[in-house]
């Protein structure tokens, strides 16, 4: 079968348009993009290697920081919410290890710097074990409530 350049241009089209929309659902915001650099900056900092960006453990990070915003409070887990891990395999993820860190703040640089000054916080950071990172970010009412979810991953 013979395609004509006409119907070529339109068949890239469709395959672009499809592409952008998948890309777009799992595109990160700026401040999850401040997170993630200033994680892997912390990291290289201390001479550790760069996480990776899963987005499995993105899309359970999202949803664990929606529901923080939902309640307006910060919790690992919420009465009837998945755990960690249940949150994560829901997401897809493969991971052997995990862990996470919660916050709320006015900006990503504030976020950031409240994780680094928390020793635990700044632990699961510089977790030698670690290899992925997922980020999420919601805003409600004028505050950022951010989602980190690392993962040592398979």
């Amino acid at each position: 079968m013979q395609v004509s350049p006409r119907m070529a241009l339109i068949l890239t089209i469709c395959l672009a348009s499809l592409s952008a929309v998948s890309v777009g659902q799992h595109s990160m915001s700026s401040s999850e993009q401040e997170l993630f650099n200033s994680i892997n900056r912390e990291r290289q900092a201390h001479g550790l290697p760069a996480l990776k960006w899963s987005n499995a453990l993105a899309v359970a990070a999202r949803k664990h920081a929606t529901a923080m915003a939902r309640q307006e409070s910060l919790s690992h887990q919420f009465p009837g919410e998945a755990s960690l891990p249940g949150r994560a395999h829901q997401a897809g993820a493969h991971f052997v290890s995990l862990s996470e860190n919660v916050a709320e703040g006015a900006d990503a640089s504030l976020i950031h710097a409240q994780f680094v000054k928390s020793p635990k916080h700044h632990a699961n950071i510089l977790d030698t074990d670690m290899n992925s990172i997922g980020v999420g970010v919601v805003e409600r009412n004028g505050q950022l409530f951010a989602v980190e979810d690392f993962s040592k991953a398979n």
